[in-house]
């Protein structure tokens, strides 16, 4: 009890432990290496797969466009090569017209025919085969796969229609060729018997004296069209069935001439028409005849009457009485005749008189009769006087 305590006398021990008084050891953590390494495979492998998914879109898209370009050129040629065999078609169809005439009044050499209908067999084989060509269907690119797998696939195909659609592009090409050198012939052949046909026109029209002069001036006119076409289509066609068919008019009015003129006379009726265009030549001349024309062609006696078109220069009908005939080749017949053709032949020369008063128009036929050396009175002299020296004068600048 009476023991003082010290301060500070007791002291607790620094470690309260009956083991050893050395630290103890610190725990070790586990290596992760695997599953370091497993998430770098796997980051890879994404990696991998992105790379061959934008590779994939990418030679896809480049093959697509590719494939378009080349589609869209061969596509404009299938219509440029369309729009070439209609025109083909168009040169074979008007051809086929003109070749289906059959025999016709003017005829063409047959080398020249037969030249023509060969082209235009081969022109319509060109256009058919041309046609097979550019029925052939251009694919479409259709709609782009999602997956790198089905990308690659597609992408072949693309380019496998691409090499496919540029052979497409080189067979129009050679169809297109085909197709403007086979219309190119047919054209060339039948402006050949076109023109032929046109330029035998004269000669058809001076076989054919009697035709009426209607008919002629038709062949005439066609017969200019048929040597300026220049071009095989429609309006070709019917310039040159238009030309063969004022060929056979000129036939068909010749033969009811020779028809209305048939007879004892006829021979010295065609004898005396010859004679008269001999005396106007370029003057288209139709004659009629009947036993009385402007009140005579009895006892002897000898009628005519002309008519003329001022408006349709070189074009006149003769009319003159059967008693002409009968009397030629009597110089009095030849000088009336010779008075009739001078009315015809003022259509070419009205500048040349005064044409208001039908005295002048008579001294005027008269005049141009002895112009032209038929001096019998029959030349108009007795039936309207002598006429006056200027008059004379004057005809015999018109011929």
């Amino acid at each position: 009890m009476g023991q003082t305590l010290r301060e500070g006398g007791h002291q607790l021990p620094v470690l309260f432990s009956a083991g050893s008084s050395a630290p103890a050891p610190t725990p070790r953590r586990k290596k992760r290496t695997g599953l370091v390494v497993g998430l770098l495979g796997g980051a890879a492998l994404v990696a991998a797969v992105a790379v061959t998914q934008v590779t994939a879109n990418l030679g896809y898209d480049s093959a697509a466009s590719q494939y378009e370009s080349t589609a869209q050129t061969t596509s404009t040629a299938k219509a440029q090569v369309r729009e070439e065999i209609a025109g083909l078609r168009a040169t074979t169809d008007a051809a086929a017209r003109i070749i289906a005439g059959g025999n016709q009044p003017i005829a063409v050499p047959d080398d020249v025919h037969t030249g023509f209908a060969a082209a235009v067999d081969d022109g319509t084989v060109t256009a058919s085969d041309a046609e097979g060509v550019v029925a052939a269907e251009i694919p479409a690119v259709g709609a782009k796969p999602d997956w790198f797998w089905e990308l690659f696939g597609a992408t072949s195909q693309l380019e496998q229609q691409r090499h496919a659609v540029g052979a497409l592009s080189d067979e129009l090409t050679e169809a297109s060729t085909d197709v403007a050198d086979a219309r190119h012939a047919v054209t060339e052949s039948g402006l050949v018997v076109i023109a032929a046909a046109g330029t035998a026109a004269p000669s058809f029209e001076a076989a054919h004296p009697s035709a009426r002069n209607e008919a002629v001036i038709a062949l005439r006119d066609a017969a200019a069209d048929a040597t300026t076409t220049t071009t095989v289509d429609e309006g070709a066609a019917t310039v040159y069935l238009a030309l063969q068919g004022a060929a056979a008019q000129v036939v068909a009015t010749e033969n009811e001439e020779l028809a209305e003129k048939a007879g004892p006379l006829l021979n010295t009726r065609l004898e005396i028409e010859a004679f008269a265009r001999s005396l106007a030549p370029g003057v288209l001349l139709d004659f009629d005849w009947a036993p009385v024309v402007s009140g005579a062609g009895y006892n002897g006696s000898m009628g005519g009457y002309t008519t003329w078109w001022w408006g349709d220069s070189g074009r006149a009908t003769i009319q003159l009485s059967n008693s002409v005939a009968e009397q030629w080749p009597a110089v009095r017949s030849k000088a009336l005749v010779a008075h009739e053709v001078g009315h015809a032949i003022s259509a070419k020369c009205q500048s040349m008189y005064d044409s208001s008063t039908q005295d002048s128009i008579e001294k005027w036929a008269t005049a141009w009769a002895i112009s032209m050396g038929y001096t019998d009175d029959a030349n108009g002299v007795w039936a309207y006087g002598y006429p006056p020296q200027n008059y004379i004068d004057a005809a015999a600048g018109c011929r």
